[in-house]
């Protein structure tokens, strides 16, 4: 499929299955377990309705708004992840680049196949760097002052990733890291010739920021998730992570919260954003999924730091429901992998503009100028009558996961 028939987020994902041998799609694709938070973090945003008024002034939108300190200039950041060479030859680099050209911020992973020095260098668009406590903390520091040094504007501690979730679409594909021909691939990759002769023709796939630390990492790679097991440490507390933030000395985000409890213990020690995210449904199954904790939190964290929804987002309309639920922006990974995948940095700069599109078309029909007034009096549940409130705050289902809404109350 060539990417100017891609006109959304599931185009692109078809585009990339054709592109990608199935281990590599799979890898993308895929998440924990039977994929039930997967699948239910962009199903979620389906039990709730947006709300439209009519005959507002639309003739100007504004989606600027502000993360870690920076106006961007529409609501949509990059979330890290790693190993983009694989996907692409173009990887990291393109993301970056797209990322700057449409105002935004980039995010890169520790699990890079890019640096963070080239990254810093490569444009000069707001950056954040997502990083992993080690259980060599001595790495983990070293990593922080290499941010430092870049000038990145936000670190990003990912704390969901103890030990890797069980990835069966990886074992049943035989995906490793780099990619190796196996009896179980040999065919996909054979039949993907072009990925491969991209693959082969290009520079040699490694991951940029842990080269140079092989006495740590055991000199070799097998697979992500032997590394993670190996490396990254379970034994981490919130006395590690307050080191962490005070190392850093600048805007801080927590990767991986769910709860409001968390969310308020992250702020107190001197986090300044909350990224709600379950890692793309790749750790534990069976959590609620990002939207659905959403409002939540963001009441409970209220002004006091930036909140952004990570996880399930594949449509313009997505991004205002989580902003009217209480999120300051919203973060995209597979959003942009697929397109990445599917056309290198065209693909992502095509996907991201479409997106763009759809949130500007969206607030012009929604009746809504500025997405820094959206609040709950845009949403309604979806099936009911009317809304279902309890104490100012729209509810999304009838259990005992409960109740959901953000700071933007509504008499």
């Amino acid at each position: 499929m060539r990417i100017d028939r891609c006109f959304n987020i599931a185009d692109f994902r078809k585009a990339a299955q054709q592109r990608l041998p199935a281990p590599l799609f799979n890898f993308i694709d895929g998440g924990a377990d039977d994929e039930v938070t997967l699948r239910g973090s962009t199903s979620i945003f389906d039990a709730c309705q947006l709300v439209p008024t009519a005959l507002s002034d639309v003739s100007k939108i504004d989606l600027s708004t502000t993360v870690f300190g920076k106006k961007i200039d529409w609501p949509v950041i990059m979330a890290p992840t790693g190993t983009n060479r694989l996907f692409h030859h173009d990887g990291e680099r393109a993301v970056a680049k797209v990322a700057a050209e449409m105002g935004t911020i980039y995010s890169l992973s520790t699990m890079s196949t890019v640096s963070i020095e080239e990254i810093a260098g490569l444009t000069t668009g707001p950056k954040c760097f997502q990083v992993y406590i080690h259980r060599d903390r001595g790495m983990t520091r070293e990593f922080v002052e290499r941010v430092k040094a870049a000038k990145y504007d936000a670190l990003c501690l990912t704390i969901d990733t103890l030990v890797a979730g069980n990835r069966e679409r990886d074992k049943h594909t035989g995906m490793v890291v780099p990619p190796k021909l196996t009896l179980q691939s040999m065919i996909s990759f054979a039949t993907h010739w072009r990925w491969a002769y991209d693959y082969i023709t290009h520079d040699p796939f490694k991951l940029s920021n842990i080269t140079g630390y092989e006495p740590l990492t055991g000199g070799k790679l097998n697979t992500i998730i032997d590394y993670v097991n190996a490396q990254f440490d379970p034994s981490i507390t919130w006395a590690d992570a307050e080191e962490l933030i005070k190392q850093w000395d600048g805007p801080f985000a927590f990767k991986g919260i769910l709860t409001a409890e968390d969310a308020k213990r992250a702020v107190d020690i001197g986090a300044t954003a909350i990224m709600v995210s379950t890692h793309g449904g790749r750790q534990l199954d069976g959590v609620a999924s990002p939207f659905e904790v959403l409002g939540e939190i963001a009441d409970a964290v209220g002004d006091k730091a930036d909140i952004i929804l990570d996880g399930g987002v594949r449509r313009g309309n997505h991004v205002i429901k989580a902003l009217a639920m209480g999120a300051d922006a919203c973060s995209i990974g597979r959003g942009y992998l697929y397109p990445l995948a599917a056309g290198g940095e065209p693909g992502v700069r095509r996907a991201m503009t479409l997106l763009r599109q759809e949130i500007e078309r969206s607030m012009v029909l929604l009746g809504e100028s500025r997405v820094a007034d959206l609040d709950r009096s845009r949403l309604r549940r979806a099936g009911i009558g009317g809304l279902d409130r309890e104490a100012g705050a729209l509810r999304l289902n009838d259990d005992a996961r409960g109740q959901t809404g953000g700071p933007r109350q509504v008499a």
